[in-house]
């Protein structure tokens, strides 16, 4: 059956739309997640201060923001939830990159503020013998110099921005010299006995410093640390806290209980941050 045309000029037929079957519902549109997108930006923003030593501040103000934030946008409905998932990782990483960072930052700043520059050595000139001398040439290829296992000799000056530190003599009996300072030293414990380091310091420093920022100690052949506090005693030409300005010198003499028959090496740490230097007796 055809349908015949309408007339000229009369308006077309309007049909209903159509009807989805019965128990479908329509897509709705979804939605953007908005809160996971401020996460994801918030948290790059953060990561990328906490990488500037000078912005810490921000990225740590930041970066835990974004992580809130992500956390919160996985449990709202909307699209896009994946933006939430790496504002989520990029707070995280970030929050460790800045933790880097600072302590990067504050290393470098105690170096700068306590550091005492690169040191150097200055060994007293002696010349060799002929016959020292070809027996050092057939020597296989030694430590480097300044090591326990190669330790600088006795009157070397050991020199920073800070310090220059020589040690003078290391007396290997020094029990009677601790006997005679003060009748109320402790004898060195048994198995042991007293040794006496004789050391001068210089301090080269721009401001003022304390002797006591010098190190001085002693290290057995088993690799075990001797402190003068271990067993401390007084001496006549103790060391003190003594406080130095620029081009100031002091000496004095520190006590150390050595094992018996142990050839100890003296260990001179000459600043708080100091590299340390050994030194044969």
């Amino acid at each position: 059956m055809s349908i015949p045309n309408p007339p000229a000029g009369a308006p077309a037929p309007q049909f209903p739309p159509p009807v989805p079957p019965v128990g479908v519902q329509p897509p709705t549109p979804k939605k953007t997640n908005v809160v996971a997108m401020v996460a994801m930006i918030v948290a790059i923003v953060g990561f990328i201060f906490a990488c500037i030593p000078g912005a810490l501040i921000v990225g740590w103000i930041l970066l835990p923001i974004a992580f809130i934030l992500s956390i919160v946008s996985l449990f709202l409905k909307g699209d896009r939830k994946w933006m939430g998932i790496v504002g989520l990782i990029v707070a995280v990483v970030g929050t460790i990159v800045g933790f880097i960072v600072f302590f990067a930052v504050v290393a470098t700043s105690f170096n700068n503020a306590f550091g005492s520059g690169e040191t150097t050595v200055s060994q007293p000139v002696e010349k060799p013998a002929d016959d020292a001398k070809g027996a050092d040439e057939k020597k296989p290829a030694e430590a480097a110099q300044g090591t326990r296992e190669n330790p600088y000799p006795l009157s070397s000056q050991i020199s920073n921005d800070d310090w220059t530190v020589v040690v003078n003599s290391v007396n290997t009996d020094g029990n009677p010299v601790v006997a005679d300072a003060n009748q109320f030293n402790d004898q060195a414990p048994a198995g042991s006995h007293y040794e006496i380091v004789n050391y001068t310091v210089t301090y080269n420093g721009g401001k003022k410093g304390l002797a006591a920022e010098v190190q001085v100690a002693m290290v057995t052949s088993a690799g075990n640390v001797v402190n003068s506090y271990d067993n401390l005693v007084m001496l006549k030409d103790g060391f003190g806290l003594d406080e130095m300005y620029k081009g100031a010198s002091a000496t004095g003499s520190v006590a150390f209980a050595v094992p018996d028959g142990d050839a100890a090496v003296v260990r001179v740490t000459p600043g708080l941050l100091a590299d340390e230097v050994f030194v044969k007796p």
